[in-house]
């Protein structure tokens, strides 16, 4: 969005530049107040309701024709001026608001915990409903998220531009690893499914290797078989490396849209992926006959449909070629002309 509008300033709850991309160093970044207390993502987590959602309301965004929204939850609780334009990119509806059963906590809590969480999260859907008023224009990366929108803000009309991959990041492989490997890169949280992928290859004893970080790495970790590994820290570089040299993408979640899949595509690797949620409008799954399929999509969130689809692909030989030409469809400049052409038109 910036490369689209590089003279914009930015407005954000917390700034570190040390925790987040360096590219932002270049443009003009101004925080609400809870960025003189949240020195960690942890402390943000924890003191967001109610500190950080009062500092959030307290900053003031004036002076402008466009404001563009990028958020799921707190961008748009801002206080901006009625003259302004405003554009409301939602990724998905605030997950502890809408969909407070995909976080452990709530699934696992109980009585007098339960009885806060749900009061708490009556406020927070009145509070993010009553925000997202503020919008003229709604955006969304897929029907599905575009439909979720509509439902929980009760707005009637969202625009799809579909998040992009910076392909140039990326690149294509001709080496055959002596030791192939099978690859996941995601944050290795509850609603995640890492797990799942984790023991279909304990079974297949097929070589596994798992980048991020997140809650749940040592517990997965305990439950992992030596040929699975963990690793964390990478450069873009290293991580490009990974991608382009393993023999597929594992995506075993539900997801909104799925960026990883189409960074796997971008460095020509096919995605084995859970067939709902965003992959059904980004890949092209395996019809049984052509080669030309950037995906092949298990139906079942379980061990057996996995490693099913998983001896599938075995039998295989993609189209490296053609995977990488699919995720040039979603490039970075493609969508900053949709997005700078879908606003410009809008204040036309």
């Amino acid at each position: 969005m910036l490369k689209a509008f590089p003279a914009a300033d930015v407005y954000t709850m917390c700034y570190r530049p040390e925790l987040t991309y360096p590219e932002f160093a270049a443009f003009k970044i101004r925080t609400s107040l809870f960025n003189i207390i949240a020195k960690s993502e942890k402390v943000m987590k924890l003191l967001f309701f109610p500190i950080g959602l009062i500092c959030m309301k307290l900053l003031s965004i004036k002076g402008y024709d466009i404001v563009i929204i990028s958020s799921t939850y707190s961008a748009k609780y801002v206080s901006i001026e009625k003259s302004s334009l405003v554009f409301i990119y939602t990724y998905t509806p605030f997950r502890l608001a809408w969909a407070p059963s995909s976080y452990t906590e709530y699934s696992n809590s109980k009585g007098l915990v339960r009885f806060f969480l749900n009061h708490l999260i009556k406020i927070l859907r009145w509070v993010d409903a009553r925000e997202a008023k503020k919008g003229h224009y709604h955006l969304s990366m897929t029907k599905e998220t575009a439909e979720r929108v509509k439902k929980a803000y009760g707005v009637r009309e969202v625009s799809i531009v579909s998040p992009p991959v910076k392909c140039t990041n990326f690149s294509l492989s001709t080496l055959r690893s002596d030791n192939p490997y099978y690859l996941i890169v995601s944050r290795l949280e509850y609603y995640k499914n890492v797990d799942l992928a984790i023991k279909a290859f304990n079974k297949l004893g097929f070589r596994l290797i798992v980048v991020g970080n997140g809650s749940k790495k040592n517990e997965l970790i305990s439950m992992s078989l030596e040929n699975i590994e963990f690793k964390s820290g990478l450069s873009k570089e290293q991580l490009a490396g990974l991608y382009s040299n393993c023999k597929a993408f594992i995506f075993p979640q539900y997801e909104d849209y799925g960026i990883t899949p189409l960074e796997a595509n971008a460095s020509g690797k096919p995605v084995i992926a859970y067939g709902k949620g965003g992959v059904l409008e980004t890949m092209i799954p395996y019809d049984g006959t052509s080669n030309d399929f950037t995906s092949i999509f298990f139906m079942e969130q379980s061990e057996a449909s996995l490693i099913e689809a998983i001896k599938q692909f075995e039998n295989l030989e993609p189209n490296s070629q053609f995977i990488r030409m699919h995720a040039e469809k979603f490039d970075e400049p493609i969508f900053v002309e949709k997005i700078r052409g879908f606003i410009i038109s809008k204040l036309a």
